[in-house]
């Protein structure tokens, strides 16, 4: 492979790839808001399952990403992720206000992440809307956590962190499809 097929390789595998997180992060926030409003075993099993498909991403993000791109960061995400899946499936014990805290924590440390690997993938182009949407991350995860300490705490936030989230992996993933044309 030339130095000069890399980008549009790397931005091929990133765009399918952002768009398998579109669909999912759809699917799931829809499967989430219908039972969002108590912890069930289905609501349960949601939460402890986007991470563990973040997770996944990121491994299949590392393994098609340019050896000399954010590898490190994706590797910290990886870490976060699974991390957090464990959190969750020990706080929905202590209730939906203990979820939201893990969450926030989770979306503030996986926001900052994204930010970076964003910044640092600018060149492939499509990268604006990562960069959004790793800021936007943070100051939902600072809310989440706010929302904890609420009477009227709720998992339907969360649906609508993960459509915000998968939104912008469509529109990264529309405009990297000018990079691989």
């Amino acid at each position: 492979m030339t130095t000069a097929a890399l980008p549009a390789t790397a931005a091929g595998a990133l765009r399918r790839l952002y768009f398998i997180r579109f669909g999912f992060a759809i699917a799931w926030a829809a499967g989430l808001a219908l039972t969002a409003a108590s912890l069930t075993p289905v609501s349960i099993a949601l939460l402890v399952i986007y991470p563990l498909f973040d997770a996944v991403a990121a491994v299949v993000d590392f393994r098609t990403s340019d050896p000399t791109g954010p590898r490190a960061a994706l590797g910290v995400n990886l870490t976060l992720s699974l991390a957090t899946a464990v959190a969750l499936a020990f706080a929905v014990a202590s209730g939906i206000p203990a979820v939201l805290v893990t969450w926030g924590i989770w979306a503030i440390a996986a926001g900052v992440v994204q930010l970076i690997v964003a910044i640092r993938r600018y060149r492939l182009g499509g990268q604006w809307a990562m960069i959004l949407s790793g800021g936007l991350s943070t100051f939902a995860g600072t809310a989440f956590i706010f929302m904890s300490g609420s009477s009227s705490a709720s998992l339907s936030a969360l649906a609508g962190y993960a459509t915000v989230g998968g939104i912008f992996f469509l529109v990264s993933a529309i405009r990297l499809g000018r990079k691989t044309s």
